[in-house]
Protein backbone atom coordinates (compact mmCIF):
# COMPACT_ATOMS: atom_id res chain seq x y z
CA UNK A 1 0.00 0.00 0.00
CA UNK A 2 1.19 3.52 -1.02
CA UNK A 3 2.39 5.44 2.15
CA UNK A 4 0.04 8.59 2.57
CA UNK A 5 1.71 11.83 0.91
CA UNK A 6 1.24 14.92 2.66
CA UNK A 7 2.45 18.82 0.76
CA UNK A 8 3.31 22.03 2.75
CA UNK A 9 3.29 25.24 1.19
CA UNK A 10 4.03 27.87 3.46
CA UNK A 11 7.03 31.07 3.36
CA UNK A 12 8.24 30.19 6.75
CA UNK A 13 11.28 27.69 6.79
CA UNK A 14 10.14 26.87 10.42
CA UNK A 15 6.81 26.13 9.99
CA UNK A 16 8.02 23.91 7.36
CA UNK A 17 10.73 21.73 9.04
CA UNK A 18 8.27 21.69 12.15
CA UNK A 19 5.13 20.07 10.18
CA UNK A 20 7.82 17.85 7.94
CA UNK A 21 8.78 16.39 11.07
CA UNK A 22 5.80 15.38 12.77
CA UNK A 23 4.53 14.08 9.49
CA UNK A 24 7.46 12.09 8.52
CA UNK A 25 7.14 10.31 11.79
CA UNK A 26 3.92 9.60 11.50
CA UNK A 27 4.38 7.60 8.29
CA UNK A 28 3.38 10.26 5.80
CA UNK A 29 5.51 11.11 2.34
CA UNK A 30 6.37 14.90 2.76
CA UNK A 31 7.53 17.50 0.06
CA UNK A 32 7.08 21.48 0.80
CA UNK A 33 7.04 24.34 -1.20
CA UNK A 34 7.36 28.13 -0.70
CA UNK A 35 5.30 29.23 -2.78
CA UNK A 36 2.00 28.66 -4.71
CA UNK A 37 3.85 28.14 -8.43
CA UNK A 38 6.27 25.64 -6.51
CA UNK A 39 3.21 23.80 -5.15
CA UNK A 40 1.56 23.55 -8.65
CA UNK A 41 5.19 22.07 -9.88
CA UNK A 42 5.47 19.47 -7.59
CA UNK A 43 1.47 18.53 -8.12
CA UNK A 44 2.06 18.11 -11.82
CA UNK A 45 4.30 14.78 -11.30
CA UNK A 46 3.69 13.24 -7.77
CA UNK A 47 0.30 12.01 -6.30
CA UNK A 48 -0.85 13.58 -3.30
CA UNK A 49 -3.32 13.42 -0.97
CA UNK A 50 -3.48 16.39 1.67
CA UNK A 51 -1.78 19.82 0.98
CA UNK A 52 -1.44 21.90 4.25
CA UNK A 53 -1.36 25.76 2.78
CA UNK A 54 -0.27 28.97 4.64
CA UNK A 55 -3.09 31.86 3.71
CA UNK A 56 -0.56 33.85 3.03
CA UNK A 57 1.58 33.67 0.53
CA UNK A 58 3.49 36.65 -0.21
CA UNK A 59 1.63 38.20 -3.25
CA UNK A 60 -0.74 35.37 -3.52
CA UNK A 61 -3.15 33.99 -0.81
CA UNK A 62 -3.77 30.79 0.51
CA UNK A 63 -7.89 30.98 -0.78
CA UNK A 64 -6.08 31.49 -4.38
CA UNK A 65 -3.86 28.59 -4.46
CA UNK A 66 -7.17 26.38 -2.77
CA UNK A 67 -9.10 27.09 -5.91
CA UNK A 68 -6.24 25.92 -8.70
CA UNK A 69 -5.66 23.04 -6.12
CA UNK A 70 -9.23 21.98 -6.17
CA UNK A 71 -9.71 22.94 -9.65
CA UNK A 72 -6.46 20.66 -10.75
CA UNK A 73 -7.69 17.60 -8.43
CA UNK A 74 -11.07 17.67 -7.33
CA UNK A 75 -10.00 14.65 -4.52
CA UNK A 76 -7.11 16.66 -3.58
CA UNK A 77 -7.85 17.33 0.45
CA UNK A 78 -6.97 21.13 1.45
CA UNK A 79 -5.82 22.52 5.14
CA UNK A 80 -5.52 26.26 5.18
CA UNK A 81 -3.63 27.26 8.09
CA UNK A 82 -3.53 31.28 9.20
CA UNK A 83 -1.94 32.73 11.90
CA UNK A 84 -5.00 35.48 12.28
CA UNK A 85 -8.70 33.09 12.27
CA UNK A 86 -11.04 35.28 11.12
CA UNK A 87 -14.73 33.22 10.31
CA UNK A 88 -15.03 35.04 7.39
CA UNK A 89 -12.09 33.47 5.92
CA UNK A 90 -12.55 30.31 7.40
CA UNK A 91 -16.58 30.14 6.01
CA UNK A 92 -15.07 30.78 2.65
CA UNK A 93 -12.30 28.53 2.83
CA UNK A 94 -15.42 25.72 3.90
CA UNK A 95 -17.38 26.79 0.51
CA UNK A 96 -14.29 27.00 -1.69
CA UNK A 97 -13.37 22.69 -0.87
CA UNK A 98 -11.49 23.05 2.60
CA UNK A 99 -11.82 20.20 4.22
CA UNK A 100 -10.25 21.81 7.40
CA UNK A 101 -8.93 25.02 8.50
CA UNK A 102 -6.25 25.63 11.67
CA UNK A 103 -4.67 28.39 13.76
CA UNK A 104 -1.35 28.99 14.29
CA UNK A 105 0.16 27.91 16.58
CA UNK A 106 -0.90 24.38 15.71
CA UNK A 107 -0.04 21.21 18.24
CA UNK A 108 1.39 18.23 16.73
CA UNK A 109 -1.94 15.83 17.71
CA UNK A 110 -4.03 18.88 16.01
CA UNK A 111 -1.89 18.85 12.85
CA UNK A 112 -1.67 14.48 13.09
CA UNK A 113 -6.14 14.78 13.66
CA UNK A 114 -6.22 16.99 10.96
CA UNK A 115 -4.25 14.71 8.41
CA UNK A 116 -6.08 12.23 9.20
CA UNK A 117 -9.28 13.44 9.08
CA UNK A 118 -8.56 14.71 5.52
CA UNK A 119 -7.24 10.94 4.56
CA UNK A 120 -10.53 8.97 5.56
CA UNK A 121 -12.72 12.42 3.30
CA UNK A 122 -9.81 11.40 0.42
CA UNK A 123 -11.26 7.82 0.93
CA UNK A 124 -14.88 8.35 1.05
CA UNK A 125 -14.72 10.83 -2.06
CA UNK A 126 -12.53 8.48 -3.88
CA UNK A 127 -14.99 5.47 -3.13
CA UNK A 128 -17.96 7.86 -4.08
CA UNK A 129 -16.07 9.10 -7.52
CA UNK A 130 -15.36 5.34 -8.54
CA UNK A 131 -19.19 4.59 -7.39
CA UNK A 132 -20.10 7.51 -10.20
CA UNK A 133 -18.09 6.31 -12.33
CA UNK A 134 -19.51 3.35 -12.39
CA UNK A 135 -22.72 4.39 -12.86
CA UNK A 136 -22.18 7.06 -15.78
CA UNK A 137 -20.54 3.85 -17.86
CA UNK A 138 -23.33 1.66 -17.31
CA UNK A 139 -25.60 4.79 -17.82
CA UNK A 140 -24.04 4.95 -20.91
CA UNK A 141 -23.78 1.95 -22.07
CA UNK A 142 -27.53 1.27 -21.61
CA UNK A 143 -29.63 0.76 -24.77
CA UNK A 144 -32.96 1.82 -23.28
CA UNK A 145 -33.06 5.77 -22.73
CA UNK A 146 -32.81 6.58 -19.30
CA UNK A 147 -34.34 10.25 -17.84
CA UNK A 148 -33.85 11.86 -14.26
CA UNK A 149 -36.55 14.43 -13.72
CA UNK A 150 -36.90 16.67 -10.07
CA UNK A 151 -39.61 16.24 -8.10
CA UNK A 152 -41.35 19.44 -10.21
CA UNK A 153 -40.60 17.47 -13.68
CA UNK A 154 -37.11 19.31 -14.30
CA UNK A 155 -34.88 17.73 -16.21
CA UNK A 156 -31.99 16.43 -13.87
CA UNK A 157 -29.71 13.62 -16.33
CA UNK A 158 -30.62 11.96 -19.84
CA UNK A 159 -28.04 9.17 -21.44
CA UNK A 160 -27.20 9.50 -25.25
CA UNK A 161 -30.20 6.67 -25.67
CA UNK A 162 -32.55 9.05 -24.40
CA UNK A 163 -32.02 11.30 -26.85
CA UNK A 164 -31.66 9.24 -29.79
CA UNK A 165 -35.37 7.26 -29.00
CA UNK A 166 -37.07 10.03 -28.02
CA UNK A 167 -35.05 13.45 -28.26
CA UNK A 168 -38.35 15.22 -28.01
CA UNK A 169 -39.11 14.01 -24.60
CA UNK A 170 -35.41 14.26 -23.66
CA UNK A 171 -35.17 17.97 -25.04
CA UNK A 172 -38.57 19.54 -23.90
CA UNK A 173 -38.72 18.30 -20.32
CA UNK A 174 -37.54 21.54 -18.89
CA UNK A 175 -40.77 23.01 -16.95
CA UNK A 176 -43.81 21.03 -14.74
CA UNK A 177 -46.19 22.09 -17.26
CA UNK A 178 -45.43 19.45 -19.99
CA UNK A 179 -47.94 19.96 -22.30
CA UNK A 180 -46.58 22.92 -24.70
CA UNK A 181 -42.90 21.32 -24.71
CA UNK A 182 -44.29 18.03 -26.35
CA UNK A 183 -43.75 18.35 -30.46
CA UNK A 184 -45.43 15.03 -30.49
CA UNK A 185 -48.53 13.36 -29.36
CA UNK A 186 -47.55 13.19 -25.87
CA UNK A 187 -49.13 9.66 -25.82
CA UNK A 188 -46.37 9.29 -22.60
CA UNK A 189 -47.47 12.43 -20.87
CA UNK A 190 -49.60 11.57 -18.86
CA UNK A 191 -47.85 8.78 -17.17
CA UNK A 192 -44.61 10.73 -16.20
CA UNK A 193 -47.08 13.44 -14.34
CA UNK A 194 -49.31 11.26 -12.90
CA UNK A 195 -45.78 9.42 -11.01
CA UNK A 196 -44.16 13.05 -10.55
CA UNK A 197 -48.19 13.92 -8.29
CA UNK A 198 -48.36 10.90 -6.89
CA UNK A 199 -45.06 9.83 -6.21
CA UNK A 200 -45.66 6.00 -7.55
CA UNK A 201 -44.46 3.65 -9.95
CA UNK A 202 -46.50 3.61 -13.31
CA UNK A 203 -45.38 1.75 -16.75
CA UNK A 204 -47.36 1.97 -20.17
CA UNK A 205 -46.61 -1.06 -22.47
CA UNK A 206 -46.17 -0.51 -26.58
CA UNK A 207 -47.13 3.14 -26.75
CA UNK A 208 -47.05 4.26 -30.72
CA UNK A 209 -45.13 7.27 -30.82
CA UNK A 210 -45.13 9.44 -33.61
CA UNK A 211 -42.76 12.30 -33.88
CA UNK A 212 -41.85 15.21 -36.16
CA UNK A 213 -39.46 14.08 -39.21
CA UNK A 214 -39.41 10.58 -37.55
CA UNK A 215 -41.24 7.28 -38.28
CA UNK A 216 -43.52 6.18 -35.80
CA UNK A 217 -42.30 4.04 -32.97
CA UNK A 218 -43.17 1.53 -30.50
CA UNK A 219 -41.68 2.38 -26.92
CA UNK A 220 -42.43 0.52 -23.15
CA UNK A 221 -42.33 3.91 -20.52
CA UNK A 222 -41.38 2.94 -16.91
CA UNK A 223 -41.40 5.38 -14.25
CA UNK A 224 -39.75 5.33 -10.84
CA UNK A 225 -39.95 6.86 -7.96
CA UNK A 226 -36.91 8.52 -6.22
CA UNK A 227 -37.34 8.77 -2.28
CA UNK A 228 -34.94 10.50 0.01
CA UNK A 229 -34.38 9.03 3.53
CA UNK A 230 -37.62 10.42 5.20
CA UNK A 231 -39.32 8.02 2.37
CA UNK A 232 -40.36 11.73 0.18
CA UNK A 233 -40.24 11.66 -3.37
CA UNK A 234 -37.47 13.66 -4.70
CA UNK A 235 -38.43 12.96 -8.40
CA UNK A 236 -38.57 10.20 -11.34
CA UNK A 237 -36.30 8.04 -13.31
CA UNK A 238 -38.18 7.59 -16.53
CA UNK A 239 -36.59 4.40 -18.10
CA UNK A 240 -37.39 4.36 -22.46
CA UNK A 241 -37.44 0.86 -24.50
CA UNK A 242 -37.58 0.96 -27.99
CA UNK A 243 -39.64 -1.63 -29.07
CA UNK A 244 -39.89 -0.65 -32.91
CA UNK A 245 -38.39 -3.56 -34.03
CA UNK A 246 -39.63 -6.52 -32.10
CA UNK A 247 -42.93 -4.53 -33.17
CA UNK A 248 -42.16 -4.86 -36.36
CA UNK A 249 -41.05 -8.47 -36.12
CA UNK A 250 -44.45 -9.60 -34.34
CA UNK A 251 -46.29 -7.84 -37.47
CA UNK A 252 -44.42 -9.90 -40.15
CA UNK A 253 -45.71 -12.85 -38.65
CA UNK A 254 -48.25 -14.11 -40.31
CA UNK A 255 -50.64 -15.63 -38.19
CA UNK A 256 -51.37 -13.93 -34.90
CA UNK A 257 -53.13 -15.34 -32.43
CA UNK A 258 -54.69 -12.36 -30.66
CA UNK A 259 -54.91 -8.96 -31.32
CA UNK A 260 -55.92 -6.46 -28.25
CA UNK A 261 -58.66 -8.15 -26.26
CA UNK A 262 -59.52 -10.66 -30.05
CA UNK A 263 -58.55 -13.93 -30.17
CA UNK A 264 -58.24 -15.87 -33.35
CA UNK A 265 -55.01 -16.58 -35.79
CA UNK A 266 -57.56 -17.56 -38.97
CA UNK A 267 -57.47 -15.54 -42.29
CA UNK A 268 -60.72 -13.97 -41.86
CA UNK A 269 -58.80 -12.18 -38.05
CA UNK A 270 -56.11 -11.77 -39.53
CA UNK A 271 -57.23 -9.54 -42.36
CA UNK A 272 -59.37 -7.72 -39.48
CA UNK A 273 -55.68 -7.15 -37.48
CA UNK A 274 -54.65 -5.49 -40.26
CA UNK A 275 -57.15 -3.26 -41.12
CA UNK A 276 -57.41 -1.96 -37.35
CA UNK A 277 -53.87 -1.01 -37.37
CA UNK A 278 -54.44 0.90 -40.46
CA UNK A 279 -57.48 2.91 -39.18
CA UNK A 280 -56.25 3.30 -35.82
CA UNK A 281 -54.85 6.66 -36.07
CA UNK A 282 -57.53 7.91 -38.66
CA UNK A 283 -59.79 10.38 -36.96
CA UNK A 284 -62.76 9.15 -39.20
CA UNK A 285 -65.88 7.80 -37.91
CA UNK A 286 -66.08 3.64 -38.38
CA UNK A 287 -68.95 1.96 -38.43
CA UNK A 288 -68.27 -2.11 -37.10
CA UNK A 289 -71.10 -4.54 -38.23
CA UNK A 290 -71.10 -8.46 -37.61
CA UNK A 291 -74.19 -10.62 -35.94
CA UNK A 292 -74.55 -10.69 -32.06
CA UNK A 293 -71.74 -11.81 -30.05
CA UNK A 294 -68.81 -11.33 -32.70
CA UNK A 295 -67.02 -8.62 -30.60
CA UNK A 296 -67.79 -5.68 -31.98
CA UNK A 297 -67.03 -3.59 -28.52
CA UNK A 298 -63.98 -5.35 -28.46
CA UNK A 299 -62.75 -4.01 -32.17
CA UNK A 300 -64.20 -0.36 -30.55
CA UNK A 301 -61.39 -0.99 -27.65
CA UNK A 302 -58.48 -1.70 -30.32
CA UNK A 303 -59.06 0.95 -32.58
CA UNK A 304 -58.79 3.56 -29.59
CA UNK A 305 -55.96 1.61 -27.68
CA UNK A 306 -53.55 1.32 -30.95
CA UNK A 307 -54.70 5.06 -31.87
CA UNK A 308 -53.40 8.22 -31.06
CA UNK A 309 -55.89 9.37 -28.60
CA UNK A 310 -55.47 6.07 -26.02
CA UNK A 311 -54.27 8.42 -23.38
CA UNK A 312 -57.41 9.87 -23.71
CA UNK A 313 -61.25 8.74 -22.45
CA UNK A 314 -62.89 5.97 -23.79
CA UNK A 315 -66.59 6.15 -23.42
CA UNK A 316 -69.11 3.41 -24.17
CA UNK A 317 -72.96 3.71 -25.02
CA UNK A 318 -75.23 1.05 -25.31
CA UNK A 319 -77.89 2.77 -27.25
CA UNK A 320 -80.71 -0.22 -27.32
CA UNK A 321 -80.29 -0.45 -23.39
CA UNK A 322 -81.84 2.98 -23.07
CA UNK A 323 -85.30 4.81 -23.57
CA UNK A 324 -85.19 7.70 -25.89
CA UNK A 325 -85.28 10.24 -22.98
CA UNK A 326 -83.44 8.25 -21.40
CA UNK A 327 -80.68 7.98 -24.08
CA UNK A 328 -80.84 11.69 -25.12
CA UNK A 329 -79.82 12.58 -21.47
CA UNK A 330 -76.98 9.96 -21.20
CA UNK A 331 -75.25 10.94 -24.78
CA UNK A 332 -75.60 14.80 -24.55
CA UNK A 333 -76.14 15.75 -20.65
CA UNK A 334 -78.80 18.04 -19.13
CA UNK A 335 -79.49 21.00 -16.61
CA UNK A 336 -81.55 20.76 -13.25
CA UNK A 337 -85.22 20.75 -13.80
CA UNK A 338 -84.79 19.97 -17.24
CA UNK A 339 -87.33 16.91 -16.63
CA UNK A 340 -88.88 15.36 -13.78
CA UNK A 341 -86.36 13.48 -11.76
CA UNK A 342 -83.38 15.89 -12.83
CA UNK A 343 -82.60 17.14 -9.49
CA UNK A 344 -78.99 17.90 -10.88
CA UNK A 345 -76.85 19.04 -13.26
CA UNK A 346 -75.64 16.02 -15.79
CA UNK A 347 -72.48 15.35 -18.16
CA UNK A 348 -72.97 13.96 -21.14
CA UNK A 349 -70.84 11.00 -22.31
CA UNK A 350 -70.00 12.79 -25.43
CA UNK A 351 -68.78 15.50 -23.08
CA UNK A 352 -66.81 13.17 -20.92
CA UNK A 353 -65.23 11.52 -24.12
CA UNK A 354 -63.66 14.86 -25.25
CA UNK A 355 -60.50 14.46 -26.89
CA UNK A 356 -61.16 10.69 -26.85
CA UNK A 357 -63.41 7.92 -28.05
CA UNK A 358 -67.42 7.37 -28.21
CA UNK A 359 -68.21 3.51 -28.83
CA UNK A 360 -72.38 3.75 -29.63
CA UNK A 361 -73.45 -0.07 -29.64
CA UNK A 362 -76.49 -1.14 -31.32
CA UNK A 363 -77.06 2.55 -33.37
CA UNK A 364 -79.23 0.96 -35.29
CA UNK A 365 -81.93 0.80 -32.18
CA UNK A 366 -82.13 4.58 -32.21
CA UNK A 367 -85.37 6.46 -32.95
CA UNK A 368 -85.73 9.37 -35.67
CA UNK A 369 -85.35 11.90 -33.35
CA UNK A 370 -82.57 11.01 -31.78
CA UNK A 371 -80.77 10.11 -35.35
CA UNK A 372 -81.25 13.92 -36.02
CA UNK A 373 -79.38 14.92 -32.63
CA UNK A 374 -76.64 12.36 -33.58
CA UNK A 375 -75.96 13.84 -37.18
CA UNK A 376 -75.53 17.38 -36.35
CA UNK A 377 -73.20 15.85 -33.63
CA UNK A 378 -71.19 14.18 -36.22
CA UNK A 379 -71.26 17.21 -38.72
CA UNK A 380 -70.84 20.30 -36.54
CA UNK A 381 -68.79 18.24 -33.58
CA UNK A 382 -71.83 20.29 -31.30
CA UNK A 383 -74.76 19.66 -29.07
CA UNK A 384 -76.73 20.74 -26.35
CA UNK A 385 -77.63 19.62 -23.09
CA UNK A 386 -80.86 18.50 -22.34
CA UNK A 387 -82.86 22.16 -21.41
CA UNK A 388 -79.96 24.23 -22.26
CA UNK A 389 -79.19 26.48 -24.81
CA UNK A 390 -75.71 26.61 -24.56
CA UNK A 391 -73.58 25.02 -27.14
CA UNK A 392 -70.76 22.54 -26.20
CA UNK A 393 -68.22 21.92 -28.96
CA UNK A 394 -66.31 18.51 -28.39
CA UNK A 395 -63.04 16.61 -30.14
CA UNK A 396 -64.39 12.88 -30.37
CA UNK A 397 -63.86 10.21 -32.41
CA UNK A 398 -67.19 7.93 -33.03
CA UNK A 399 -67.28 4.42 -33.17
CA UNK A 400 -70.43 3.28 -33.77
CA UNK A 401 -71.61 -0.57 -34.20
CA UNK A 402 -74.96 -2.57 -35.41
CA UNK A 403 -75.74 -6.05 -35.45
CA UNK A 404 -78.27 -4.87 -38.19
CA UNK A 405 -78.29 -4.30 -42.16
CA UNK A 406 -78.70 -0.74 -42.02
CA UNK A 407 -78.67 -0.17 -45.61
CA UNK A 408 -81.67 -2.48 -45.92
CA UNK A 409 -83.50 -0.17 -42.62
CA UNK A 410 -82.85 2.97 -44.91
CA UNK A 411 -84.33 1.33 -47.81
CA UNK A 412 -87.59 0.96 -45.37
CA UNK A 413 -87.99 3.95 -44.02
CA UNK A 414 -86.31 3.31 -40.49
CA UNK A 415 -82.79 4.60 -40.58
CA UNK A 416 -81.97 8.24 -42.51
CA UNK A 417 -79.62 8.22 -45.17
CA UNK A 418 -77.79 10.96 -44.49
CA UNK A 419 -77.18 9.54 -41.29
CA UNK A 420 -76.57 6.47 -42.42
CA UNK A 421 -74.03 7.80 -45.11
CA UNK A 422 -71.92 9.76 -42.08
CA UNK A 423 -71.75 6.34 -40.20
CA UNK A 424 -70.47 4.35 -43.35
CA UNK A 425 -67.30 6.03 -43.81
CA UNK A 426 -65.09 3.73 -43.15
CA UNK A 427 -66.45 -0.20 -42.50
CA UNK A 428 -65.80 -3.00 -40.33
CA UNK A 429 -67.44 -7.02 -40.70
CA UNK A 430 -66.69 -9.10 -38.33
CA UNK A 431 -66.68 -12.61 -39.39
CA UNK A 432 -69.41 -14.88 -37.36
CA UNK A 433 -67.61 -17.59 -35.27
CA UNK A 434 -69.22 -20.56 -38.09
CA UNK A 435 -67.23 -18.93 -40.81
CA UNK A 436 -64.10 -18.69 -38.82
CA UNK A 437 -64.04 -22.33 -37.04
CA UNK A 438 -60.14 -22.34 -37.26
CA UNK A 439 -60.30 -20.69 -34.42
CA UNK A 440 -62.59 -22.40 -31.71
CA UNK A 441 -59.37 -24.40 -30.38
CA UNK A 442 -57.84 -20.93 -29.71
CA UNK A 443 -61.02 -19.51 -27.96
CA UNK A 444 -61.87 -22.96 -26.57
CA UNK A 445 -58.21 -22.31 -24.62
CA UNK A 446 -58.93 -18.99 -23.76
CA UNK A 447 -61.89 -19.07 -22.20
CA UNK A 448 -61.11 -22.64 -20.34
CA UNK A 449 -57.58 -20.97 -18.80
CA UNK A 450 -59.95 -17.54 -17.68
CA UNK A 451 -62.65 -20.07 -16.27
CA UNK A 452 -60.04 -22.12 -14.64
CA UNK A 453 -58.97 -19.22 -12.69
CA UNK A 454 -61.87 -17.38 -11.82
CA UNK A 455 -63.81 -20.74 -10.48
CA UNK A 456 -60.36 -21.29 -8.64
CA UNK A 457 -60.21 -24.88 -10.55
CA UNK A 458 -57.86 -27.10 -12.13
CA UNK A 459 -56.57 -27.07 -15.42
CA UNK A 460 -59.73 -27.87 -17.09
CA UNK A 461 -59.76 -29.99 -20.36
CA UNK A 462 -62.56 -30.98 -22.49
CA UNK A 463 -63.22 -34.78 -24.35
CA UNK A 464 -63.13 -35.59 -27.99
CA UNK A 465 -66.65 -35.93 -27.93
CA UNK A 466 -67.78 -32.37 -26.26
CA UNK A 467 -65.28 -31.30 -29.00
CA UNK A 468 -67.19 -32.72 -31.70
CA UNK A 469 -70.56 -30.96 -30.35
CA UNK A 470 -69.31 -27.59 -30.60
CA UNK A 471 -67.81 -28.40 -33.78
CA UNK A 472 -70.78 -29.36 -35.25
CA UNK A 473 -72.78 -26.32 -33.76
CA UNK A 474 -73.99 -23.41 -35.96
CA UNK A 475 -72.88 -20.75 -33.14
CA UNK A 476 -76.00 -18.20 -33.44
CA UNK A 477 -74.51 -16.50 -30.48
CA UNK A 478 -71.31 -16.36 -32.07
CA UNK A 479 -67.82 -15.83 -29.44
CA UNK A 480 -70.43 -14.85 -26.74
CA UNK A 481 -72.68 -17.69 -26.58
CA UNK A 482 -69.34 -20.28 -27.05
CA UNK A 483 -68.37 -18.16 -23.77
CA UNK A 484 -71.78 -19.17 -22.02
CA UNK A 485 -71.78 -22.81 -23.11
CA UNK A 486 -68.42 -23.37 -21.50
CA UNK A 487 -68.62 -21.05 -18.52
CA UNK A 488 -72.30 -23.35 -18.12
CA UNK A 489 -69.87 -26.79 -18.80
CA UNK A 490 -67.39 -25.17 -16.42
CA UNK A 491 -69.14 -24.67 -13.75
CA UNK A 492 -71.05 -28.48 -13.89
CA UNK A 493 -67.83 -30.28 -14.08
CA UNK A 494 -66.62 -31.57 -10.74
CA UNK A 495 -63.67 -33.16 -12.26
CA UNK A 496 -62.05 -30.44 -14.15
CA UNK A 497 -63.29 -32.30 -17.59
CA UNK A 498 -65.57 -31.57 -19.49
CA UNK A 499 -67.58 -34.46 -21.76
CA UNK A 500 -70.76 -34.00 -23.88
CA UNK A 501 -72.94 -34.47 -20.74
CA UNK A 502 -71.70 -30.95 -19.21
CA UNK A 503 -72.79 -29.09 -22.25
CA UNK A 504 -76.14 -27.32 -22.39
CA UNK A 505 -79.55 -29.82 -23.71
CA UNK A 506 -79.26 -26.94 -26.72
CA UNK A 507 -76.21 -28.09 -28.41
CA UNK A 508 -77.47 -30.80 -30.10
CA UNK A 509 -75.67 -32.72 -32.82
CA UNK A 510 -76.78 -31.74 -36.49
CA UNK A 511 -75.17 -35.15 -37.96
CA UNK A 512 -79.55 -35.63 -38.85
CA UNK A 513 -79.46 -32.22 -41.04
CA UNK A 514 -75.64 -32.32 -42.79
CA UNK A 515 -75.35 -32.79 -46.50
CA UNK A 516 -73.46 -35.94 -46.80
CA UNK A 517 -71.72 -34.79 -50.09
CA UNK A 518 -70.57 -31.44 -48.49
CA UNK A 519 -68.30 -30.96 -45.23
CA UNK A 520 -70.48 -29.11 -43.33
CA UNK A 521 -74.74 -28.19 -42.50
CA UNK A 522 -76.34 -26.73 -45.17
CA UNK A 523 -78.29 -23.08 -44.85
CA UNK A 524 -81.17 -24.90 -44.31
CA UNK A 525 -79.81 -27.42 -42.00
CA UNK A 526 -78.29 -24.18 -40.07
CA UNK A 527 -81.53 -22.34 -40.26
CA UNK A 528 -83.31 -25.33 -38.87
CA UNK A 529 -81.26 -26.15 -36.17
CA UNK A 530 -81.23 -22.45 -35.09
CA UNK A 531 -85.36 -22.34 -34.62
CA UNK A 532 -84.93 -25.54 -32.53
CA UNK A 533 -82.28 -23.81 -30.07
CA UNK A 534 -84.83 -20.96 -29.85
CA UNK A 535 -87.84 -23.30 -29.00
CA UNK A 536 -85.88 -24.97 -26.59
CA UNK A 537 -84.52 -22.02 -25.16
CA UNK A 538 -87.83 -20.88 -25.00
CA UNK A 539 -89.35 -23.76 -23.34
CA UNK A 540 -86.56 -23.79 -20.55
CA UNK A 541 -87.15 -20.12 -20.20
CA UNK A 542 -90.67 -20.80 -19.42
CA UNK A 543 -91.16 -18.76 -22.95
CA UNK A 544 -89.42 -15.49 -21.52
CA UNK A 545 -87.60 -14.21 -24.57
CA UNK A 546 -85.41 -12.22 -22.72
CA UNK A 547 -84.02 -15.38 -20.40
CA UNK A 548 -84.21 -17.21 -23.87
CA UNK A 549 -82.10 -14.98 -25.65
CA UNK A 550 -79.86 -14.75 -21.93
CA UNK A 551 -79.37 -18.78 -22.42
CA UNK A 552 -78.18 -18.49 -26.16
CA UNK A 553 -75.60 -16.08 -25.71
CA UNK A 554 -77.57 -13.71 -28.38
CA UNK A 555 -79.74 -10.78 -28.14
CA UNK A 556 -83.22 -10.24 -27.28
CA UNK A 557 -84.04 -8.54 -31.11
CA UNK A 558 -82.83 -11.88 -32.98
CA UNK A 559 -85.22 -14.01 -30.72
CA UNK A 560 -87.62 -11.55 -32.08
CA UNK A 561 -86.49 -11.30 -35.94
CA UNK A 562 -85.84 -14.71 -36.28
CA UNK A 563 -89.69 -15.70 -34.98
CA UNK A 564 -91.13 -13.00 -37.40
CA UNK A 565 -94.94 -12.47 -36.48
CA UNK A 566 -94.92 -15.12 -34.50
CA UNK A 567 -95.42 -14.15 -30.74
CA UNK A 568 -94.52 -16.53 -28.06
CA UNK A 569 -96.02 -15.39 -24.81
Amino acid sequence: MRQPAALIVDDEPYIIDTFTQILEQAGYEVRSAASAIFALQQLDTWPCDIAFVDIQLGSTTGVDLLKLLRLCNPLLQVVLITGWPEVKTASEAVRLGACNYLSKPIQPNELLNAAHNALNTKRLAEEAERHRADLEAIFRSLEDGIIMLDRVGKLIESNEAAGKICSCLASHLQRPDLSPHLHCDGACRQLIQDSLRTGTAGKQERIRCQMPLKKQQVITITTSPVQNQLGSCTGIVVVLRDETRLDELEGQIHSRKGFGKLIGASSPMQRLYTKIEALADVPSTVLITGETGTGKELVAEALHSYGNRRTRPFVKVNCSALSDTLLESELFGHVKGAFTGAIANKVGRFQKADGGTIFLDEIGDISPAMQMRLLRVLQEREFERVGDSTTFKVDVRIITATNQDLAERVRQGKFREDLYYRLNVIKLNLPPLRERMDDLQLLLQHFLENFSMTLNKPAIRISDAALARLKSHSWPGNVRELQHVLEYACVLTGSGYIDAGNLPLDLADLHDHINPAKDGPTPEAVTSHRSSQIAKALLESGGNKSKAAKLLGINRRTIYRHLGDTSID
